[in-house]
């Protein structure tokens, strides 16, 4: 249970999703019981029938910024820069550089310390220290830095989507964005949440869901591979988490009166878990959340979840496995398989109940 391989599947490389559904909530919905097991295929758009009156929807409105850089060094070498902490870094500042931002770096060539580079519209920037994989990157410009990233800075897709990032990048910007997206900050999007649409939302306020709003900005971390053979020695990384007042005052009553929680993707489920306090209330406020859920965990808010399906050994795959049982999970994996879903960020969902 404890092994990265524990959560390993056999995935056709085929079913994993390069691009949405024309219509975001026409994407496949497989529902698994958590008591029963037994499974279930449907269409997002039916989401309704599997909410209840009274439940609370918990989503994550962080939006996605357009923080990848591509540059040149000062010898002509290729340099693309992915900012980590915009809602820190970037976000809280008004004016101009320099500005230093946590950053993945790649390049073909390893860069040192003192290295400049060079990108559109006069930005520059220097490389600092790298503290476990990332870097420390002053960026130099002469206008307000957020302003220039939403011209010149590229969607961060994720890696398993193979096409050039650069090409139908406008596209990308409203399609890897949901519909309630409000809070600038994700380097990565909470994907369950790209498969509503405002007239599904409208329907399932209609029926007597609530539905709050918290913040969790994604960070590149999620993408992180687990390199240690004992997955309870993994390091989790930390992201940027606001609930406010009106949501922990929906989640805290609904949990008193015994109405069911239903998060909207594996941020708000770690969010929520991360801030629920002794008492088993949510508490207000700004954090990071660094919680790594895994099987044993003992879930104290959500009740169901919505996911998409996620890749194979990963945290968030340990996650859902928590959530519903290990053994369970993979079984509905395998028959997503075999039912030809598609996988990952632009895939299709699933919803534990």
């Amino acid at each position: 249970m404890y092994s990265p391989n524990d959560y390993d599947f056999d995935l056709p490389e085929e079913l994993i999703a390069q691009k949405p559904e024309t219509r975001r909530d026409e994407s496949r919905l497989l529902l698994l019981p958590r008591r029963s097991g037994t499974l279930s295929h449907h269409r997002f758009h039916g989401l309704c029938d599997f909410l209840k009156p009274g439940d609370v929807l918990v989503v994550n409105d962080t939006r996605v910024v357009p923080v990848r850089l591509v540059g040149k060094k000062e010898t002509g070498g290729r340099v693309e820069i992915l900012i980590l902490d915009y809602a820190r870094s970037v976000e809280a500042v008004s004016g101009a550089g320099p500005i230093i931002c946590e950053c993945l770096v790649k390049t073909a060539r390893r860069v040192r310390p003192g290295t400049r580079i060079f990108f559109d519209r006069g930005l520059a920037g220097e490389i600092g220290d790298c503290t476990d994989g990332v870097f420390a990157v002053s960026f130099f410009c002469a206008e307000y830095f957020g302003g220039l990233l939403a011209e010149i800075g590229g969607v961060p897709l994720p890696p398993y989507i193979r096409r050039d990032a650069d090409a139908g990048n406008m596209e990308d910007r409203a399609a890897y964005q949901t519909v309630y997206a409000a809070q600038n900050g994700a380097a990565a999007a909470p994907t369950a949440g790209l498969h509503f649409t405002p007239s599904l939302l409208e329907k399932i306020r209609a029926m007597g869901v609530t539905i709050v709003s918290i913040t969790l900005h994604v960070g590149y971390g999620t993408f992180q591979p687990v390199k240690v053979a004992d997955i309870r020695e993994h390091p989790m990384h930390r992201e940027d988490y606001t609930i406010s007042e009106t949501a922990a005052l929906a989640i805290n009553r609904a949990k008193v009166e015994g109405r069911r929680v239903v998060a909207v993707g594996t941020t708000c489920v770690r969010t929520l878990e991360y801030a629920v306090d002794e008492r088993g209330r949510i508490t207000t406020g700004d954090g990071q959340c660094d919680l790594f859920i895994y099987p044993g965990y003992r879930f104290r808010v959500v009740d169901a979840m919505i996911t998409n399906f996620h890749l194979p050994k990963s945290t968030l795959m340990m996650l859902v496995a928590a959530f519903s049982g290990r053994e369970r999970v993979l079984a509905a994996y395998r028959e997503a398989v075999e039912m030809r879903y598609r996988f990952f960020s632009y895939g299709d969902a699933m919803m534990i109940s």
